[in-house]
């Protein structure tokens, strides 16, 4: 059973860096907490403020990781560091902000266009955003981060969907998806075959909707399910399972939470929260 417990409230789905690191000084975690935490760091606002990025320094280093780099383009923010340890690489992104007009516009941009990097064809404003931030990537594993002994991309939500594109190109050993829209087609997403992909979805999270399936959209990876009821992560569940999880989710959903002052109406959007996805991993 998970020891956090779940967060309707609209603070926890708008303003995620408000919410302190559940690293622990001195904590053991697994490669997938690693990237599920990362992907809730990526929204502290670190490129705004010495102390924001001191903040985020020192949330890295209660779980053994080394002094971030932070990677800023237009509609794009990210951040890498390195496990003092194991020598791990971890590339985080961030996912949309409410508060960002750039990143409402990114996720508008929902035509397909060529993805002539890896193959297939994706959508095109996560493309963009891609690109834009690649350059800055690739030199700092080609620099700082050349002796890792292993790659580790994550992101969630609109990060989700720019660290899917950018393991297309930087072939990461695990790539560590949070609340993901669909990306690209499905030959976009054979490029991705030979890449470890946790697809991580939280109950009803709509954002893992979209774009629908029907319009030439396809996710990557099999799925790793967060139920709405006891927040236990299964691995690849029949969709009827999912779907009947999903109905009581949205029925408990509006006994317990949403009529309460501050939380968000609907379970669809609330299960979409960085820290409701975290509570299946920590």
């Amino acid at each position: 059973m998970p020891t956090i417990a779940y967060d309707a409230s609209r603070a926890a789905l708008y303003t995620p860096e408000r919410q302190e690191t559940l690293f622990e000084r001195g904590g053991l975690y697994t490669p997938t907490q690693w990237a599920v935490e990362a992907s809730r760091l990526a929204y502290y606002r670190a490129e705004q403020g010495e102390s924001e990025e001191m903040r985020l320094a020192a949330a890295l280093a209660r779980a053994g990781f080394g002094e971030p780099r932070l990677f800023i383009d237009a509609a794009t923010f990210a951040f890498a560091t390195i496990h003092g340890g194991d020598g791990t690489a971890l590339i985080a992104f961030r996912g949309t902000q409410p508060d960002e007009i750039r990143h409402l516009a990114t996720n508008l941009q929902a035509q397909q266009i060529e993805w002539h990097e890896s193959g297939g064809r994706v959508h095109a404003g996560f493309a963009k955003a891609t690109r834009g931030v690649m350059p800055q990537l690739m030199d700092w594993l080609a620099g700082e981060a050349q002796p890792r002994s292993r790659l580790i991309l994550t992101g969630h939500s609109l990060g989700a969907a720019l660290a899917t594109l950018a393991a297309s190109v930087l072939k990461p050993e695990m790539l560590v998806t949070l609340g993901s829209p669909r990306v690209g087609d499905a030959e976009f997403v054979a490029s991705l075959a030979h890449i470890n992909v946790a697809r991580l979805v939280d109950g009803c999270d709509v954002v893992t909707q979209l774009p629908p399936a029907l319009s030439f959209y396809a996710h990557a990876g099999a799925v790793t399910y967060i139920t709405c009821i006891t927040g236990e992560c299964i691995d690849d569940p029949a969709p009827t399972m999912i779907e009947a999880d999903r109905a009581e989710g949205r029925a408990r959903y509006a006994s317990e939470h949403a009529w309460k002052p501050g939380a968000v109406l609907l379970r669809e959007l609330a299960d979409h929260a960085p820290i409701n996805y975290a509570r299946g991993f920590f």
